[in-house]
């Protein structure tokens, strides 16, 4: 039975691997999505998740998108508000203030 169990285990492993490896790389928006913070100062997240509202914890304005996903930059906390979308490569005037984001939002 143990003989048996070790390359059962093996072989699992392996498959639970492979199909973990490309659903960890779709669940993030490549690239940089930029911002300009409190006292003028510019904030970036690198490869950020997909469709996850993350609310700003201080000023955030002028968004700037680097991803290859769409944003959608909420007025208000928790992606509640108005919303302005950004395509890939796009940024918003520098005057737009924003509460909250979401990457490839449905």
């Amino acid at each position: 039975m143990m003989r048996l169990f070790h390359p059962i285990t093996i072989g699992l492993g392996s498959i639970v691997l492979a199909l973990a490896l490309p659903a960890g790389t779709a669940l993030a928006a490549t690239g940089k999505f930029g911002w300009v913070g409190p006292k003028g100062r510019p904030y970036f997240i690198q490869n950020p998740p997909n469709s996850k509202c993350l609310t700003m914890s201080q000023e955030a304005r002028a968004p700037h998108n680097s991803t290859k996903q769409t944003v959608a930059v909420y007025s208000g906390k928790h992606c509640d508000g108005r919303v302005t979308r950004l395509a890939p490569g796009k940024s918003a005037p520098s005057g737009t203030h924003f509460s909250s984001v979401v990457f490839n939002p449905r």
